[in-house]
């Protein structure tokens, strides 16, 4: 079949199933089966119908792009992604960015990332400060497999175990964190492809943002927040004696990430 044809005919029934973005997500379909980049599909003329098919029908039942791939990129990585753990998005590497900036000058720097889900956040910051001592901790044991999974692929070394927030009751210098943030009420009204398909457990949560800065003994600590909550979670913070806060917005503009230091 022809390319273009191709991309037209599953952009047509992406949109008629009311994905956002069905052109790209046509043409992530279409490299994944032609081995390419997606910028480089339309250099191909042919393509084989017959593979595509299966991948087109589970994005028509709102599957998450990602999982569908079967790998999304975070930062320098590209992560294998499954129902697990959540897909690793864009906002959360604004999480990762902030803290890579606070413990770049510290030569060995012990970092626990709580709910480390695919393992994204602590996997990226030990590829980019590689001295960093990092574990991650998740009470969900699938995706503690799934980010041992990744872990092994990538060869990044960083220890994965089994526990909540208690974690961060230990001596770190950093605490980092994406934790559940989305209220309960909230749960149906999400897109299919969060609510249909990704661990709730994982999204849904309140309060897991002031439990872990109570637990926390570090000198840094950087946390994901949800929309409109940043101010809240940093008077919160101010409140349990943090420091230097600051608030970062995501890509988007959305104030996302809220960091604080001890002392």
């Amino acid at each position: 079949m022809k390319t273009t044809d191709a991309l037209a005919n599953v952009e047509r029934r992406l949109a008629a199933a009311g994905v956002d973005t069905p052109r790209v997500d046509a043409e992530w379909l279409a490299a994944a089966v032609l081995g390419v980049s997606r910028t480089d599909v339309q250099m191909h003329e042919e393509i084989d119908a017959a593979a595509l098919e299966p991948l087109v029908r589970r994005r028509e039942q709102r599957e998450p792009l990602a999982y569908v791939l079967g790998e999304w990129g975070f930062r320098r990585l590209t992560l294998k992604t499954d129902r697990r753990a959540l897909v690793p998005r864009p906002e959360t590497e604004v999480v990762a960015e902030r803290a890579l900036a606070l413990i770049r000058d510290l030569d060995a720097p012990r970092v626990l990332d709580v709910g480390t889900g695919s393992g994204a956040i602590a996997l990226a910051i030990k590829d980019e400060h590689p001295n960093a001592r990092v574990t991650g901790v998740d009470t969900s044991r699938e995706a503690l497999a799934l980010a041992h999974e990744n872990a092994q692929r990538l060869g990044i070394d960083v220890e994965l175990r089994e526990a909540d927030v208690e974690a961060a009751g230990e001596d770190w210098e950093l605490v980092v964190s994406n934790p559940p943030y989305v209220h309960a009420g909230e749960w149906d009204s999400l897109q299919p492809e969060i609510h249909e398909w990704e661990p709730r457990d994982a999204l849904v949560g309140e309060g897991v943002h002031a439990r872990i800065a109570r637990a926390a003994k570090t000198r840094f600590l950087v946390l994901e927040v949800g929309d409109d909550q940043a101010h809240h979670v940093a008077a919160a913070l101010a409140e349990l004696g943090y420091r230097r806060i600051r608030i970062s917005r995501d890509l988007t503009g959305r104030e996302r990430v809220v960091e604080a230091a001890r002392a």
